[in-house]
């Protein structure tokens, strides 16, 4: 396991499409910030929750790229074909799947972290030009970083299990963004009820987002440790069972 651990930290670190997707995201992170912090009215961004919501974008990106490196980490494997010598130098497949979601998680954590304080720095940096009194405290810059970091670290391990069962990479990639992106706006507010228990709502409540609406954090990244677990699972048992393409 020791051995399958540190050969998927040497694929990732040597990799471009790591430094890629952490360049990505940064830079997403950083207008989205600018962007909602200038397009927003001052009267808008005086509000608690909205303030939350412009300097969560850190934790929705950051969740959104370690679920596509955690994704990748093993679909990338597929399409070139470097899947068949992995499973020959580690014959136990669930190891190989169960590394990979360790380093993901891990490197996620990473893309949490960095997108979480960018987002953090920069907003707070935004209402202070704009002379909007902050509301929020430490408390809430800790959380909203903190829970970033632990959302992303999941999604990562979402990601790699999502990647597992489906193996090819360009509908794993893009289901994965459209959830994210697309899907889960759809629920609105008619079905906040339901909303609110989906993985990408909860990452928003582990970051301590909207409060007043959403679970509360803690009870939030119990299940979301829940969603990546099943996700993780659901891989091992699909890349053990399945014959290698």
């Amino acid at each position: 396991m020791t051995a399958a651990v540190r050969a998927e930290f040497l694929k990732q670190r040597t990799i471009p499409a790591t430094a890629g997707l952490l360049g990505g995201m940064l830079g997403l992170v950083l207008v989205a910030v600018v962007l909602h912090g200038i397009g927003l009215s001052s009267a808008t961004l005086a509000d608690t929750d909205n303030q939350l919501m412009v300097l969560g974008r850190g934790e929705f990106l950051g969740a959104l790229f370690a679920a596509l490196l955690g994704a990748m980490s093993i679909t990338a494997e597929v399409r070139h074909g470097t899947i068949r010598p992995t499973f020959l130098a580690s014959p136990r497949r669930g190891r190989v799947v169960a590394a990979k979601v360790a380093v993901g998680s891990l490197l996620g954590a990473g893309f949490g972290l960095a997108a979480s304080a960018l987002a953090a720095i920069v907003g707070a940096a935004m209402l202070d030009a704009r002379g909007i009194d902050v509301q929020l405290d430490g408390s809430d810059y800790a959380l909203l970083v903190a829970g970033g970091t632990a959302a992303s670290a999941l999604w990562a391990a979402i990601g790699v299990g999502v990647g597992a069962i489906v193996r090819n990479q360009v509908p794993t990639l893009i289901g994965i963004t459209a959830w994210l992106l697309f899907v889960e706006g759809l629920f609105g507010e008619n079905l906040v009820d339901v909303s609110k228990f989906a993985p990408g709502t909860l990452g928003m409540a582990v970051s301590g987002q909207e409060p007043g609406t959403l679970l509360a954090p803690g009870i939030s990244l119990l299940l979301l440790s829940l969603y990546a677990a099943l996700a993780a699972t659901a891989g091992w048992m699909s890349t053990t069972r399945r014959d290698v393409v």
